[in-house]
């Protein structure tokens, strides 16, 4: 997988990014994250096989980014990003 100049390899998913335009503040708290803090919520949201806890996630991510939360809590990192972290995730 080639990566991209900014280190980030998730693009925005049509359901994140719905959510993102719906609320102007969400959206404005997510514009003033970096790309690799924004990658690591896309990789958080997106990496679990079941669609409920995708949901409970995106939920999730709403409610820690309006509180001031800038990464997702308890989250080694994204092991697609960085080989080391896939340990975290057998």
């Amino acid at each position: 997988m080639k990566e991209k100049k900014d280190s980030t390899l998730h693009e925005v998913t049509q359901n994140l990014n719905q959510v993102l335009e719906s609320n102007p503040d969400l959206l404005a708290k997510w514009n003033s994250l970096t790309p690799l803090a924004r990658n690591e919520w896309i990789c958080w949201i997106t990496m679990p096989k079941k669609v409920e806890t995708k949901e409970k996630r995106l939920k999730r991510l709403q409610e820690d980014l309006l509180d001031g939360k800038r990464r997702p809590c308890c989250w080694p990192g994204c092991p697609h990003r960085n080989p080391k972290n896939a340990k975290w995730f057998k």
